[in-house]
């Protein structure tokens, strides 16, 4: 049983998505970093508030309903999918169009699946005319 388990861990893949969390966690801290201290306080110079939660507060037979810790919430995932955009997504889709680029790789060749691309041979192969 220890023997199996010790082989589990070991595999690469397991590994792998370990690093991913620690390195996933310790990202997730700059962005929110970034996010606290430099977007939101730029959204409360602009609105005057740092968040939105006494935004819409209603009361309902005698329950508050406060509408803006809803409103924080979309602005503050909407600060964090854009962070992690331009700061992630962007640069590597940059690097990526650099690299194919040096190496001469076309977005078709890049985006053909090989098994695909065996397919597609096998099939013209069977339709050519020359076929015995």
């Amino acid at each position: 049983m220890l023997k199996g388990f010790r082989e589990f861990i070991m595999k690469g893949n397991v590994v792998d998505l370990a690093v991913a969390v620690v390195i996933g966690g310790a990202f997730g801290m700059v962005v929110n970093a970034l996010v606290n201290s430099v977007l939101m306080p730029f959204i409360a110079g602009v609105v005057g508030s740092p968040d939105f939660n006494s935004f819409l507060l209603w009361n309902f037979r005698g329950n508050e309903v406060a509408f803006g810790v809803l409103l924080t919430a979309i602005v503050n995932f909407l600060l964090i999918a854009a962070a992690v955009y331009f700061v992630v997504v962007v640069p590597m889709n940059h690097m990526i169009e650099r690299r194919n680029r040096r190496l001469g790789i076309t977005q078709e060749e890049e985006a053909m699946d090989p098994q695909i691309a065996l397919l597609t041979e096998i099939r013209d192969a069977l339709q050519a005319p020359n076929r015995r």
